[in-house]
Parts: C-alpha cells; structure tokens; sequence
C-alpha cells in the first residue's frame, strides 16, 4: 500500500540509485534494434561551480528530451562532462592558499601551483555532478570528461597546431579587456557593465604655438554666431589618466566650431610643460558633434572605439599601464620618451611594437595606480588654469559651500578642501559633471577592467566563421526560435579576431615554443618542437587557452576525436543543443566553427535558446539585491520534481525570459501530491494492472472515453516535444493528469467502484491501472522520480513491470471512440459550466440549486437521464427537470445547443451582487488603464528593463481576462432583472 503522503526527500536518493544499477542512462540503453542514434552534449558547468537555477532550467529540459527519446527507443547519448573553468578555479585556489597561509602562487612557481590546482580539483571533487544527479540528469556518467583529461587535452593541442599550420592561428598585439586583479586578458562574456556613479571632467587643450581660433556657434536656422576667440579646443574625459596617451583630438569633418583648426596641433595639458607632446586634430566620423564639445580624445591603446579611430587613421597608441593597472615605471626618462613620441608625430617611421615601448607617463606619475593618478592629473590641470571653468550657478556643477570636490582613488567625489572664503564660492568653478556611467568589473575579480593593448594570440575567426553563417542559411542547422539566428547572423559577420590567449597558469598551455631570437616553433609536444628547432634549447610560450578553445571542441572532443573511435562515427553529429541567448557567439558560434572545420559536419542540427530564470517579480536575481533562488534548497524543500516541473511549465517558446518563485515550486509540489493521491485512491479501489490489457475492448462509455483522451494527451504531449514546445509538453501533461483523470474520471468513477455491476467494477478497475500507467509514461521525462517510484509500488499487487519506468516503451494512442468521448465531454462542460455560474453569482457552496434544461434534443434529454446522479452529485444541483421555455429569473448558460438554467433567485442577493460586480469592474478598469498609460509612455518602454515592460504586459492582459469575465457575470444578473 502507498504511504499516506509522497516524501521526495527519501524518495528521490534511492530511486536514482535503482537506475545507476539498472545501467538506465548508458548510451544505447532501451534502444531498439536498427534505433538511430539521439545525441546530446551537456554544456560542461565549471568544475568548481554550483547547481544555479540556469544550470537547473537548462539541464532540466535537456534530461527531458534525452528521456524522452530513450522511452521512444532512440539509441540515446548525454554525453556529461566539466569546464576546467580557467580564471575561476585559479581564483578559488589562490583564495584557500590565503586561507591557509600557505606560500602565494609567485612564491611557489608555476609547476607547483599547477600541482595545487589539481590538488584542489580532486578535493572539490564531482560537487556539480552529484547536484545534477540530485535534479535528476540522466547522462551516461560512465562517460564523463573534463576539458583537462588527457584526451581532450591532446584534442586541444592538434587543433591549436593545425590552426597554426594554416595561418589561422597567429601572435599580435590588439587591444583586450584587461584584468589587473589577475594580470590575464579576459573575455567580453567575462566583463560585468554596472552602472555607477562617475563624473565627466572637461579640460583645454591648448593650440601649439599660442595659435588662436574664432569659435562660432550655429543655431536652428543655420545661423553662425560668433562666440569667443579661442587658443585651446575643449575635450570631456570619464578617465582623465587616459589622457598621458591621447594620441589625436578628432572632430567630425560637418562640425563648423573646429573647421579652422583641422590638421592643427594641440598640446596634452598633462606633464612637464617645456617637454609637453603635441597631437594633431582630425577629422572622422566617431565623434557626436551635438554630444558635449564635439571634441573627442583619442586613446587607441586604453579605449575600444578609440582603438577603432586610431587604426583607422593610422594614429599611434601609447600603452600607459602595467600589468597591474599601475602607470607604467620602465623606460627612460619622460624627457627622451617624449621626445621619441613627438617624433612620431613629426613623421618618424615606427611599427607598433616600438611605439609600444615607448613609455610617456610623466616622471611623478610612474608606478602610480591609475586612480591615484586620475587625481594627480586633475589637480595638475586644474590648478593650471586648463580646467574648463563656468560660471558658479551652471546647474551641471555642485557647490558645497566652503568646499570644492576632490576625487578618491576609486574616482569617487569626496569634499575635503577648504577655499578662502567659506562663505562665498569663486565666481567661476572647474566644469565637472556628476552623471551615471556603464563601468566594466571583472565578473570574478570585482576589479574595474582596463582596455589594454597588448601581444596575445588570435584565431582568424572571419575566415572560421563563414562555413558556420552558412550551416545556419542553409538551414543544415536551425535555431529555436528562429529569431535568435538573426543575432547569430549579427555577430559573425561583423566578428572580430578571437582572443583565444590568457595570462593564467591554469589551463591548457599554448604549445608554440621559442628560441633565443623569438622564433616560434609550434608542434603537439616539446620534443616535436625541439625537432623542428634543429636541436635548440626552446622556452615555452606561457600563456594558457581561454577556456572556451577547448569547449569549442566539446562536440566531437569528448567523443574520442581525434581518434576514429565507434562512437565519434556513431553520435556525431549530435541532435540538440540547448542552451542561454548569452553564449551563442562565446560558444555556439565557436563549436559551428570548429566542428565544420575538423569534422566537415555541422555539431548539432538544432539549437534550443532557453530562457533565462528572474526571479517573481521578473528581475535578474542578485546576491547583492538578495532575490537570488537556489534550486537544491528549492530540492530540499519541494522535491527535484516540484522544482523540474515549475521550471518547464514556465519555459515558453520565445519568451526572453522565466520567473522563478518558491510558489512555482509549491505548484509543482502540489502537483506531484495530486497524483500520488489519485494512485493511492485507485489502490485502495483495488485497481491492479491486468497482463494483456486492452484498452480498445472496453465497454463502458466512461472507460472508452478515459481510453481516448489519453490518446489525445499522449499525441499532444508528444507534438509537443516534437516542436520543442516545453511548457506545451508539460501542460498538456498537467491538463489530462489533474482534470482530465484525476477530478473527472475517477470522480466519475467513484459509484462504479460503489456499485454491484461487478463486470464493469473489474473493467473499471484494469482500465484505470491502465490509463494511471500511461500516465507515468507520459509525466517520467518531466517528473521522473515520482513516476518511477509509483510504477515499481503499482505492481506489487498486480502485474510487476519487467523494466524501470526510465526503460520503458513511450505510449501509443490506442484508442479513438468519439461518440464516449463526445457524451463524457460534454458532461464535464455541463458540470463546470454550472460549476462556473454559481462560482460567478457567488452562491453559498452548500446550496442545492434547481436545474433547468430548455427544449433538449432526444441526445441531449439521454444523455441527462443517464448521468442525472453525476450531475446532482457534481453540481450540487437540487433536481434536474426539463421544460419548453425558461424559467422567469433563471441564470442561463448554453451547453452545445442547449440552453441549461439555474434558478438563483432564492439563493443570492441580486442588487448585492450587482454592487459588488460593478464595483469590481470599476477597480479593473482602472488598473487596466493605469497599465496602459505606462505601456504608451515611450520612455518607460525603452528605458525600463524588458522583463519589467513584459511583467506589466503582462499584468495588464491577466486583469482584462477577469475584466471580462466579471462583465459576463454582471450580464447575467442584470438579465434575471
């Protein structure tokens, strides 16, 4: 007998542990003979990583199909595995060194520190695997991999080779997001944009030469008014420091301000002023000439749209930073730097290595941290007379009284300084803007990012790419939803060389070697390298990989190549791959890459774009804000099904984005409660599986048409998944299970099991054990431990099931009687809609309520004979009587063709009702319109974030559908006068 109430918690341990020893989630596991192959490869979480609800939601939907397809046969492959996530692990190992006070990772070297990263994988152990275990995940475990094994570390190094070989694969220095924290380049994936506050400091420039300049102004009508003289062009800088590097001054070649100084020079207000360098102003389309002055700084070695300028008009860029994000401290005096940089400008010819080693951080700036050098800067200009100065009352400048603004390290504005007069403020203030600026953090670090222009390695991913846009044109492999190939689209043709080096010491090491000279020497092994050095004594270039290199391999990679093994021939290429918008470039786009490349096939036919898991209130969940779902404490509270279940019931197709909430998660348990109840009602009504059921021989209506309608659910669900429609899937599934089989047929069932017709009790009996059984088929993939755990305690009476349920054959439809399922349908229209009414006219739930059915045809007159106990019974209905016209009074609804009554009049207050509805309606109409305003306000909708646009939408659409039920309510009543 099952126990009272489900308890996932002891439940879902040993279940788990039934299929690992039934070898359920091998490959080839329950395939049939001739199956073709299904495939999936898991996105590999990062080995120190933690259960999130993405990882949930993602891996929840992949367990899905993969179940689904093993039920139908498939020869099925989930290919598991981990990320030796790079930057992460090295920073989790650093931090329990700290911990422990063990030596840093300088002080040990890097062959010993390498050891202690392995020493610390192991102890971490398989924590992400085992949580995937506990969601449920069904992946052939005998065949985990990590992007570090041996195997596909060799993967790693022959394609890096190969890469090499064909010039796909080379060195350069270009400019990358920069970590100081870690000293590593670092991915723009990898790069965190917050908001902040910052401030926009504007300075002179002042005109070589002491040149001058009459600076006009142009209004509406095209009018050119004379402003000022001029002997300085005005710029506006968030990182004043940058300025050490500006390498021009560009306005846009319209702009009619700065048209008398284009090809002049200007000074850099920064340094010793005798040896100060010149920059010439040009001309280019960047620059916004309604933004600010119109006059932009350009420092192509410290900025991306900068860099951009710079190459384009062949402008030197000046490194200003170590590896640190301190000013740089080597090279010769300023005095001679400079000089060599003025050179440049006056034509010397230079490559951008040697323009690189030229050091232009002034003397009492070197060694300084950038912030601390930020401040140094601006007191130095400032106190120059080369700030901007307007008028005290410029509403863009702050006056603390007695005070002027100084600037932390952080580049924060404190108030320290005290002026002359604490009284008064000067006439004229330093022009300095407090605004809000998109910031980039280093996502592991926290540390502010610095563009930087340094040597890394680059993968020629245009050439890559064009076989992948193509794959994707074809349609050889399709996105779902097809939007999402649009940005796919975006993104490769306007791709850019791949940054595939870091600074780490974790990781795949780059196998390229040198000699003394610098040349390269590039082979899988050193000892090849050694070979192709004629014998030399060779240095290892060190850097590492970044770690999507060896992820974009993952598809064929964990398969065994490059070896020829049976399974690269027999699962490659994969089915379906699934996973967030945000790493289809990072990832999708560089697995398309190299599987076309070394395969000739694309890796998978279909790319699935999940959703991405906000919390109730349609926001991003953050530590910081403290809305952030745990899904193994959603686990531990609910149940993996519950929490499965909330997730892919809310998982629609297109929609950017999912919200999570522990009352989704109680829905769900709510759910798998449901049905444990309904499982224990028909075991204890005796219903036991009957070996050779048929279903298709049954007699009774109700039988036949409980038959049929879980043909339906089967095809639905089926279809469903089929068409990646997940949440489709899932309420199809939820819709038969709860309404369909739970609240009607065993409901209708009940005086059956009551009654003395012992044939139909015995054909009632196999055909709900039946129907319950298709029912677990059809729930497993969705809610796997439940369904498996009811159908190994369903058979202890009757027939045992020869297999797990996760072995077991997916359902056919058997079944199709339209004339049971016609009658028995429209008996549960009639029950709910009566049901309905009286909910609507808020009748006492106990009242018994005459029912009126007007003029039936002969069907519907028999049918209401035959079921006249299921309706007074389900409806609470006092009697059921026929008659030629309706009742004075009466509420009507129409059922089919036919008009049903209920007379309500003794049970409710009519002008009551009308109040209540009418006040009811006055409430939803304005939260409605109050929505509405919102939505027409262009500014909210383009400036608010899109799941809060979505969450009013939404609200909006929930309110109109009571709106108009309310509307119908209020109707009826007003009819029955």
């Amino acid at each position: 007998m099952l126990d009272k109430n489900y308890d996932a918690a002891s439940v879902e341990p040993r279940i788990y542990e039934t299929w690992e020893k039934a070898g359920a989630f091998k490959a080839g596991a329950g395939a049939k003979e001739g199956a073709d192959a299904f495939t999936i490869v898991i996105p590999p979480p990062n080995v120190n990583g933690s259960l999130h609800m993405g990882h949930a939601l993602n891996n929840t939907l992949q367990d899905i199909l993969i179940r689904w397809k093993r039920m139908q046969g498939f020869d099925t492959l989930w290919q598991p595995g981990t990320d030796h996530a790079g930057i992460a692990l090295q920073i989790a190992v650093e931090r329990q060194m700290a911990e422990r006070n063990e030596p840093t990772r300088r002080e040990i070297g890097r062959e010993a520190f390498i050891k202690r990263a392995w020493t610390y994988k192991e102890e971490i152990g398989s924590a992400i695997i085992n949580q995937l275990k506990r969601l449920g995940s069904s992946c052939d475990w005998s065949r985990e991999r990590f992007t570090m094994d041996e195997g596909l570390s060799a993967a790693v190094r022959k394609v890096f080779v190969e890469l090499y070989n064909e010039g796909l694969i080379y060195k350069s220095k270009r400019l990358v997001n920069w970590d100081p924290k870690m000293e590593t380049a670092i991915s723009d994936l990898e790069v965190e944009n917050i908001e902040t506050d910052g401030h926009m400091w504007h300075f002179k420039y002042p005109l070589a030469g002491g040149a001058t300049y009459e600076y006009v102004e142009k209004d509406e009508d095209g009018n050119v008014t004379l402003r000022e003289t001029r002997d300085y062009i005005s710029i506006a800088t968030t990182r004043p420091e940058t300025m050490l590097g500006d390498g021009a001054v560009a306005v846009h070649p319209d702009d009619e301000r700065y048209k008398p100084i284009i090809g002049k020079l200007c000074e850099i207000p920064v340094g010793p002023k005798e040896h100060r360098r010149l920059i010439p102003i040009i001309t280019d389309e960047y620059p916004d000439p309604d933004f600010g002055s119109g006059a932009v700084k350009i420092t192509g070695a410290h900025d991306f749209n900068d860099n951009g300028v710079a190459q384009l008009n062949n402008i030197p860029m000046y490194r200003l930073m170590d590896t640190k994000g301190a000013m740089r401290s080597d090279g010769a005096s300023y005095t001679e730097e400079a000089a060599k940089a003025q050179a440049i400008i006056e034509g010397a010819d230079f490559t951008i290595n040697e323009i690189d080693d030229i050091n232009i951080v002034p003397d009492d700036l070197r060694g300084l941290d950038r912030f601390e050098a930020r401040k140094l800067v601006i007191e130095q200009i400032t106190a120059e007379g080369l700030a901007v100065m307007v008028p005290n009352d410029d509403p863009q400048v702050t006056w603390m009284k007695g005070q002027v603004p100084q600037w932390t390290a952080e580049g924060k504005a404190i108030v320290k300084k005290k002026v002359t007069d604490e009284d008064e403020a000067p006439e004229q203030l330093p022009l300095i803007e407090s605004k809000k600026i998109m910031q980039p953090f280093g996502d592991r670090s926290k540390v502010v990012i610095e563009p930087m222009l340094t040597d890394q390695w680059f993968a020629d991913a245009k050439k890559l790419a064009q076989p992948a846009l193509k794959a994707v044109q074809n349609g050889s492999t399709k996105f779902v939803p097809g939007n999402w190939d649009k940005t796919y689209y975006n993104w490769l043709n306007d791709i850019q060389p791949w940054c595939i080096s870091r600074q780490l010491w974790w990781g795949h090491q780059i196998p390229v070697w040198y000699d003394e000279d610098g040349t390269e020497y590039c082979a899988e092994t050193e000892e090849e390298a050694v070979k192709l050095a004629g014998g030399k004594t060779l240095t290892r270039d060190p850097d590492v990989l970044d770690t999507w290199f060896s992820s974009g391999l993952w598809s064929f990679s964990t398969l065994g190549w490059p070896d020829k093994t049976a399974e690269l021939e027999r699962y490659y290429k994969t089915d379906v791959l699934i996973t967030g918008f945000d790493i289809i470039f990072f990832w999708v786009a560089r697995m398309m890459m190299q599987g076309i490349h070394f395969m000739d096939e694309v890796p998978f036919h279909t790319v699935y774009i999940n959703s991405i898991v906000v919390d109730k209130n349609g926001k991003k969940m953050s530590k910081s804000v403290g809305n952030v779902l745990d899904p193994l404490d959603l686990i531990d509270r609910f149940g993996a099904d519950a929490t499965r279940f909330a997730l892919v019931s809310q998982e629609v197709q297109g929609r950017r984005t999912l919200r999570m909430s522990d009352q989704a998660a109680e829905g769900g348990q709510r759910f798998a409660t449901k049905l444990w109840n309904a499982a224990r009602f028909a075991e204890m009504n005796g219903c036991e599986r009957v070996s050779g059921f048929d279903p298709s021989t049954t007699k009774h209506t109700l039988n036949r048409w409980i038959a049929t309608e879980t043909g339906k659910a089967i095809q639905e669900v089926t279809k469903a998944l089929d068409e990646y429609r997940f949440n489709d899937a899932s309420g199809g599934a939820y819709k038969f299970i709860w309404n369909t089989f739970c609240d009607w047929y065993l409901e209708l069932a009940k005086p059956i099991f009551n009654g003395d017709d012992e044939a139909a009790k015995e054909e009632t009996r196999a055909t709900a054990a039946w129907a319950l059984d298709e029912i677990l088929k059809i729930l497993h993939p969705f809610m796997p431990f439940l369904t498996e755990e009811l159908w190994e305690r369903l058979g202890d009476k009757g027939v045992k099931a020869k297999n797990v349920l996760a072995l077991t054959e997916w359902p056919q439809a058997r079944v199709s009687d339209e004339e049971a399922a016609g009658e028995i349908n429209w008996l549960v229209s009639l029950i709910s809609d009566i049901r309905s009414l009286r909910a609507e006219m808020n009748v006492p739930a106990g009242a018994k309520v005459p029912v009126v059915v007007v003029e039936p045809d002969s069907e519907t007159k028999a049918r209401v004979e035959r079921h006249e106990n299921a309706i007074l019974r389900l409806a609470r209905a006092e009697s059921v009587a026929f008659e030629t016209v309706a009742p004075k009074g009466a509420a009507q609804i129409v059922v089919g063709s036919t008009t049903v009554c209920l007379q309500l009049a003794d049970f409710i207050d009519l002008e009551g009702e009308k109040a209540r509805l009418s006040k009811e309606i006055g409430k939803l109409e304005g939260e409605i319109g109050r929505i509405e305003k919102k939505l027409s306000n262009r500014k909210f909708v383009d400036k608010a974030p899109q799941e809060v646009v979505d969450g009013e939408r939404e609200k909006a659409a929930e309110f109109g559908e009571r709106l108009s039920k309310v509307k119908v309510a209020f109707s009826r009543l007003e009819d029955m006068g």
